[in-house]
């Protein structure tokens, strides 16, 4: 499928970012993290598939490691030799790939994604994740992604509004 017409790809990419879209809301809307980490992993591959169809590389690569991070997480949270390990798999992922600038934000957001899921949680998390939202969505427009930008827009938004949520509840419980 990869080597198809360009117009194909282009609307398969568009139609897979939409599927991660629901994946991704449904996650961030959650206040559960252990429901947020499931979404995310079937998401992301969702989202690797769709810059795989995009040909844009570095970010289906680091996209696929972050699926491998997510489980990770579940298992290793806090452990700091498994999160360098997947920051410098992230990095070693990118460099062959490498085309140029504009693969930087899919290796900012990866970079950032990892510090917040490995050493955070509840709000704090959720802000590193804001940042990686907004790493991913401008990688999305420079691979030329609509589906993409507004799935990562509207992840950023539920994202940002489930940490107010979170703040809220935390305030009256004081």
């Amino acid at each position: 499928m990869l080597t198809a017409d360009p117009g194909v790809r282009w609307i398969a990419g568009q139609l897979v970012s939409l599927v991660a879209l629901g994946l991704c809301v449904a996650g961030f809307a959650s206040r559960r993290d252990d429901r947020l980490f499931v979404l995310l992993i079937a998401a992301n591959v969702a989202f690797a598939l769709q810059f795989a169809l995009f040909r844009s590389w570095v970010a289906a690569a680091v996209t696929l490691l972050v699926v491998l991070r997510v489980v990770l997480v579940r298992r290793y949270y806090r452990h700091r030799l498994v999160m360098l390990a997947i920051l410098a798999a992230t990095a070693v992922v990118a460099w062959p790939t490498w085309q140029g600038w504009q693969d930087a934000p899919a290796l900012a957001a990866g970079l950032a994604g990892t510090y917040g899921m490995f050493m955070l949680r509840g709000i704090a998390m959720r802000l590193w994740l804001a940042l990686a939202a907004s790493c991913w969505i401008l990688s999305n427009a420079l691979a030329g992604s609509i589906g993409g930008v507004t799935a990562e827009s509207l992840i950023l938004v539920t994202n940002l509004f489930t940490v107010y949520r979170l703040w809220r509840d935390r305030r009256r419980s004081v």
